[in-house]
């Protein structure tokens, strides 16, 4: 998977020890964590003497030691898991289809299997350290023929099989709410505050998905108890004891000690894992200084300007960026080194490399959006967007994607040039710029049948020019139309469009019938709109740092580039950056992408990914102010087209 010799020295000296230390602090905070458990499960108001001296003799005892030792192999298996499917770029499945056909996966599947056996494991410590009616799982019933018959525990059986629900459900949400995502603090903390500060969230998720499990599981087991129960009794020859209610039953399930212990035991299986991704999550996305040059060929490898090209691992690409931008921001030392000349020779290759790596980021996100727009325009809904966990960032070509891949003349291109889009034949109405939407199509809604209904002759509005100021009062379903505008030419006339005066025939409603059916058929395999805006952007914390490092350092050589080597790629910089600009505001006028979801507070799974879209426009409108406000008007004499000089303006008069 890594093949080069870059990507192996980073995964072996930075990132396997970091995961190494993250199983390592999980482990020395599993015996606080099996005192607490052990507390807990043997707590008593009426006998809090007894409960202490019990807890700590069950703590030193045999049994004890050896649950400790299986559940330090759990941790360390889970700690794995984390490192074999962790990634900084999300899996966003754009629809029901999408998700049902992650979840069916071979690997998810054996995850899943896993972590079952997993959670069985955790629940088998968790009984033999409560003790009592759940220490095993077979107990001597009756006395025939002179030996004693072995029946079934159920309270043991219905404890493992908890905790094999627990961590398949586990490994479900883990799917569903990308626990796998790794994202990166926008505030650099020191690793004991973010624990510190996170330790709480950990305690309230665990309690509370181990609440909803338990739920879960109570409804399984009371319609499917009986199978497992009786395969138990047939393999091990045990016999089914002459209890008053089975625990397949109503009364059966509603002993209060025998949910407790059950949520008890899902609370501690579920903290213990989440600590350990907790753990993981902050090891890893510790800042890495990566050194700007160096003085030993060898070593070359290691530089900032090589790291940044890299395209796998994927963490090295991002903490390359992460690194650029701090050092963008609050290293001057370092930044000399960025804007030195090479030595013989005189050439800024430090400066080169990294702000063509940059460029290409910029570009390559530009063209996706463009290509997105225009498959939106074309077909009046999204195709679909591959969104694996490794997404392309940087300046891949591709012959079968010709749009991802950069390209040169795009940094000196107008806003009309990218996103303009050539009519052919005859005369066309305003709403085909910048597309013409299918009214037979059976997803098209009532709303823009009417808004591209003709006008009437008798119309008020019939042969007349509107207000722009009453034209923006149109709902915008896509994107204001602007081509004509850009291009020059005049918006064609209404009284040029056709009229047809015939009113549009009703559908029966056997016809509505079937429409409908056939969209609630259809709407589990349709695209979700708000999940392939998402997906667009789900890379894009690497284009906020590279934005916030091109800024920071564009502003700062104005007082430190002594041999002005910024100002050569300044023009490029610009036209990149307006380009985008534009670009992110047109995305921004389709439906569902200007829409915030809401943010969970009940769930480990990050959701940091879903905000991305809107901290890149933000980043970007403030990269641009940064740049403006440091040179002024001496952009005045940067080489930009008209477009870009006009769109330039607004931001040095802060109209933006």
């Amino acid at each position: 998977m890594f093949s080069s010799e870059q990507s192996c020295w980073f995964i072996r000296k930075v990132i396997c020890w970091r995961a190494a230390a993250s199983i390592a602090w999980a482990v020395l905070l599993l015996p606080p964590s099996t005192a607490i458990f052990v507390f807990l499960s043997k707590f008593s108001v009426l006998h809090p003497i007894q409960t202490i001296s019990e807890c700590f003799s069950m703590l030193t005892s045999a049994t004890a030691i050896f649950s400790f030792i299986l559940l330090c192999g759990v941790i360390i298996m889970v700690g794995f898991l984390n490192f074999e499917y962790y990634t900084v770029i999300p899996t966003i499945a754009c629809s029901k289809i999408a998700l049902f056909g992650q979840l069916l996966h071979p690997r998810q599947l054996v995850n899943s299997l896993v972590h079952c056996i997993m959670g069985m494991i955790v629940a088998w410590c968790s009984a033999v350290t409560i003790g009592f009616r759940y220490e095993t799982l077979g107990h001597p019933c009756a006395q025939t023929d002179g030996y004693h018959q072995m029946c079934l525990n159920e309270y043991h059986l219905i404890l493992l099989l908890g905790g094999a629900f627990v961590g398949f459900s586990h490994s479900l949400l883990g799917v569903i709410h990308n626990m796998n995502y790794v994202s990166f603090h926008t505030v650099q903390q020191y690793k004991y505050l973010r624990f510190k500060g996170c330790l709480p969230l950990v305690v309230r998720c665990s309690a509370t998905q181990a609440l909803y499990s338990v739920r879960n599981f109570i409804v399984v087991y009371y319609f499917l108890g009986h199978i497992p129960r009786t395969w138990i009794c047939k393999t091990l020859n045990l016999h089914l004891g002459s209890s008053a209610h089975p625990l397949d039953s109503i009364a059966g399930l509603l002993d209060l000690s025998l949910l407790y212990h059950l949520w008890i035991s899902a609370t501690f299986l579920l903290f213990t894992w989440y600590i350990m991704l907790l753990l993981f999550r902050i090891f890893l996305t510790e800042g890495y200084s990566f050194p700007v040059q160096s003085s030993f060929t060898e070593d070359a490898d290691h530089c900032l300007p090589k790291v940044l090209t890299e395209k796998q691992p994927m963490l090295l690409k991002f903490l390359a960026l992460q690194d650029l931008a701090l050092l963008s921001q609050h290293s001057p030392l370092r930044r000399c080194e960025v804007f030195s000349l090479s030595q013989p020779g005189g050439h800024p290759h430090n400066w080169n490399a990294i702000s063509k790596e940059c460029l290409s980021l910029l570009a390559d996100l530009t063209q996706r959006l463009v290509a997105y727009h225009d498959t939106v325009a074309t077909n009046g809904r999204a195709k679909s967007l591959s969104s694996g966990s490794e997404r392309k960032t940087s300046s891949e070509t591709s012959g079968t994607e010709d749009f991802m891949s950069p390209r040169p003349t795009a940094f000196m291109k107008t806003p009309a040039s990218v996103f303009a889009r050539s009519i052919a034949g005859g005369q066309q109405s305003p709403l085909t710029a910048p597309f013409t939407p299918d009214l037979d199509s059976p997803f098209m809604s009532p709303a823009l049948r009417r808004l591209a209904a003709p006008v009437e002759q008798g119309s008020p509005w019939y042969g007349t020019v509107q207000s722009p100021h009453i034209m923006r009062r149109v709902p915008k379903l896509w994107s204001t139309s602007t081509d004509s505008q850009v291009n020059g030419s005049p918006p064609p006339s209404p009284a040029s469009v056709p009229s047809d005066k015939q009113e549009p025939s009703k559908p029966s409603f056997l016809a509505q019938f079937l429409q409908n059916r056939r969209e609630q058929v259809l709407k589990p395999c349709l695209k979700l709109p708000e999940a392939s805006s998402q997906a667009l952007f789900a890379d894009s914390q690497a284009h906020i740092w590279a934005l916030e490092g091109l800024s920071y350092l564009v502003q700062a050589s104005f007082s430190e580039d002594q041999f002005g080597v910024v100002q050569t790629t300044l023009p490029s910089i610009l036209s990149c950056m307006l380009v985008l600009q534009e670009a992110v505001d047109r995305h921004f006028k389709l439906p569902h992408a200007s829409s915030k979801p809401v943010r969970s507070t009940s769930s480990m799974g990050d959701s940091t990914y879903k905000t991305l879209r809107f901290a890149l426009r933000a980043t970007l409108k403030t990269a641009i102010y940064r740049i403006t406000t440091t040179f002024g008007d001496h952009l005045n004499a940067v080489q930009l087209s008209a477009e870009h000089q006009k769109r330039l303006q607004q931001f040095l008069e802060y109209k933006e």
